[in-house]
């Protein structure tokens, strides 16, 4: 064959193609290599990705919105009960991701449903906070009634997240509702717990509810309130 023609290796793996060409001035080759997409697609919530079924009931649930009228119903019962129970949870956790308040809502009925419902703090939390950025200040009250009814394992660190979450959003009657269920719970509330009530009810005007759980702080802790001290100091500072 002619130097000037192109001469073509064959690839020894199926992914990698090396193309060798000849001038008169040099030869060279040439290496590429073919990368699966699929590698570069990033998980949409929590280090799994949506399955097709799940994908679907997303994009179903987001078109009857735009549709309106019973669009969502329907879909509700044609996709989302249908669903497994990781690709329902799956649909939730994408709507809350999505800042899609009511289709959250609706979604979060039919979990309730299912006799594998276990009730988390964590969902609570996200729910609320989508549901205030949206301003649908009815569906937050509809929401922590649900979250009143159920029975939640102590846990710390999720009450203080849902108690700032509702502070944040100036549900201050609904945050003291839900502290003092925390108690009722079992769950013993911590430094950090009166600490969120305490200066997220004064921001927020409620000096006579603050001034109540800073005394019961007092009681509860003996009169020691050096968490609130350190805290007002580094304000300052």
């Amino acid at each position: 064959m002619a130097s000037s023609s192109l001469l073509l290796q064959l690839p020894p793996p199926p992914s990698r193609v090396q193309i060798r060409t000849q001038n008169p001035q040099r030869l060279r080759t040439a290496v590429i290599t073919m990368r699966d997409r699929a590698k570069n697609r990033k998980p949409t919530q929590r280090g799994r990705y949506l399955s097709v079924e799940a994908i679907q009931a997303v994009q179903s649930l987001k078109l009857s919105k735009i549709n309106g009228g019973d669009s969502t119903g329907r879909v509700i019962g044609s996709r989302i009960r249908r669903l497994l129970k990781r690709d329902m949870v799956a649909v939730l956790r994408e709507l809350l991701s999505q800042g899609e308040g009511m289709l959250v809502l609706q979604v979060f009925e039919e979990v309730r449903k299912e006799d594998w419902y276990k009730p988390q703090l964590s969902i609570y939390t996200d729910m609320i906070t989508v549901l205030a950025r949206n301003k649908l200040i009815d569906k937050v009250e509809q929401i922590c009634s649900y979250l009143k009814m159920e029975r939640l394992e102590p846990d710390t660190e999720g009450y203080n997240s849902l108690l700032g979450t509702l502070l944040e959003f100036g549900f201050n009657h609904t945050a003291m509702d839900c502290f003092r269920l925390m108690k009722l719970w079992e769950c013993e509330p911590e430094e950090s717990t009166y600490r969120i009530l305490i200066n997220g009810l004064e921001s927020n005007g409620e000096m006579d509810l603050s001034t109540a759980v800073r005394h019961e702080a007092e009681e509860y802790f003996g009169g020691q309130l050096g968490f609130l001290e350190e805290k007002e100091e580094m304000v300052l500072s």
